[in-house]
């Protein structure tokens, strides 16, 4: 039994070597430089059936997300709902609600103006029609900074990267147009809708066309205090407007002008000001509310969609529930930490997760450790119906037009998360071979990088890369 023991585990190590050396062949169609690891395992067993770098540490990037939303389904379980409230400690007599107005936001990452409207109406339904103290906008669930550590400085002002604050309105995105000027050397002019409450300045020059100032002037915004962004650099003189969107850099300044706004247009006199309350209270009476959509539904979008918002505030939300405090980055982490291993028996080890979107830089896992989530989420699948979420290949979220896996004709077959930052192409998911077989993988790829001369076909390597792998995969096991 020794001797079949040591012949069967010589075997398993000839195959795994033999499938590392495929993979080596195939990265030659990779830019020069490109790391990458790759590991493959059968539903169910304990080892893989490929192994390449398979503990190398990588950026995890979006693949993050599994991590996360995993750990949101056990510790705040399917059905769970940000709720948002609108709610007083005094009361409400003769048409005046004698007390603050308390606004107290959940970090819902789907709520919308409309939510405020509908909300502002059901008070005026109640007779109120004037407020004798503040309105006051409670952000205490979520503490310290609203962006993660890590997080690129240049993207924070992106609509994709805009902070997941307890207070979200719209996405906290607003868009903008930039007009260049008649003459050239003469000021851009920024129009913005009246319904934002935000503060656009501009110092754009306005170029001639041919300008050869063209090529290494560029736009720039610099956000400020209360939600007034900067626009500054060159744009060339054109015909039609030019679009932008910015993030929100203070969701409760945001949130609060917002109601504010509303509450005066239903003809609600404030008597007091606008507040902002950040340290944790009793609640109040409620006098009106909204839910988001149940998380599994949220989990849904952040998966298929690769939405960092959801990720983020999900991401806090689990610090939050788990331990009793303020939401924070550091309460995330180990909030994930624990719930994984303790719920799931996923050891996260060495591996760094400081955010719940894998934006930040500082992230870093191995496929080993992803491999364990994986194999958790297939083989409870049933309770957890994940797999339903991730992106199907060729046909919805991320990984409808995933060149790769189309050339390597697995569309229907792959359902993974994409995990993309500049210089990093990462899937983690599940395939289904022409056997039937059932098959966990992770390809971490980072470093990936060409000339500024093949800018425009940079993903044509990938394609190559990806399709030759997968359709290897796909007919051989």
């Amino acid at each position: 039994m020794r001797f079949l023991r040591i012949v069967s585990g010589l075997a398993c190590a000839i195959a795994l070597n033999a499938n590392a050396a495929q993979v080596e062949n195939y990265t030659q169609y990779l830019p020069e430089g490109t790391n990458l690891s790759v590991l493959v395992q059968k539903i169910g067993a304990t080892t893989p059936v490929l192994d390449y770098h398979g503990d190398q540490m990588a950026l995890p990037a979006s693949t993050m997300k599994v991590l996360t939303a995993l750990a949101a389904l056990l510790q705040l379980g399917p059905d769970f709902r940000f709720n948002t409230t609108l709610e007083t400690k005094g009361s409400i007599s003769d048409g005046i609600l004698r007390g603050d107005l308390i606004a107290r936001f959940d970090g819902d990452p789907t709520f919308k103006r409309q939510n405020i409207r509908n909300m502002v109406a059901v008070l005026k339904k109640q007779g109120v029609k004037e407020i004798s103290g503040n309105v006051v906008i409670d952000t205490s669930v979520f503490a310290s900074h609203d962006k993660a550590p890590g997080w690129p400085w240049n993207d924070i002002t992106q609509c994709f990267s805009a902070p997941p604050a307890a207070a979200i309105v719209d996405r906290n995105c607003f868009s903008v147009s930039l007009y260049s000027a008649a003459k050239a050397d003469e000021n851009a002019f920024i129009r913005v809708a009246s319904y934002y409450p935000v503060h656009m300045f501009s110092e754009v020059r306005t170029l001639a066309k041919g300008s050869p100032d063209a090529q290494y002037c560029e736009l720039d915004v610099v956000p400020g205090e209360f939600n007034r962004f900067t626009l500054t650099g060159c744009l060339t003189q054109r015909s039609d407007p030019l679009p932008l969107a910015f993030a929100i850099q203070d969701g409760a300044a945001y949130a609060g002008a917002i109601l504010k706004d509303e509450l005066l247009q239903a003809d609600i006199q404030i008597d007091g000001t606008l507040k902002r309350q950040t340290q944790a209270t009793p609640a109040g009476t409620i006098l009106a509310q909204t839910q988001s959509a149940p998380l599994h539904e949220l989990l849904h979008m952040m998966l298929k969609k690769s939405d960092n918002m959801i990720a983020d505030t999900v991401f806090r939300t689990i610090g939050h529930q788990r331990f009793g405090v303020p939401g924070t980055w550091r309460a995330g982490s180990d909030a994930v930490r624990q719930v994984l291993r303790q719920k799931a028996g996923i050891e996260l080890g060495n591996s760094i997760q400081v955010d719940g979107s894998g934006l930040s830089r500082h992230d870093l896992v191995s496929p080993k450790t992803m491999m364990q989530a994986l194999q958790y989420i297939a083989e409870h699948d049933k309770e957890l119906d994940f797999i339903s979420m991730l992106p199907l290949a060729g046909h919805d979220g991320t990984l409808q037009y995933r060149g790769g896996l189309h050339e390597a004709g697995v569309d229907g077959k792959v359902s993974a998360k994409t995990g993309s930052l500049a210089g990093v192409y990462n899937l983690a998911g599940f395939i289904t071979t022409a056997s039937g077989q059932r098959l966990a993988f992770v390809q971490y790829l980072s470093g990936y990088a060409v000339p500024p001369e093949d800018q425009r076909t940079r993903r044509a390597p990938l394609v190559r890369f990806e399709s030759r792998l997968y359709r290897d995969i796909y007919q051989n096991n």
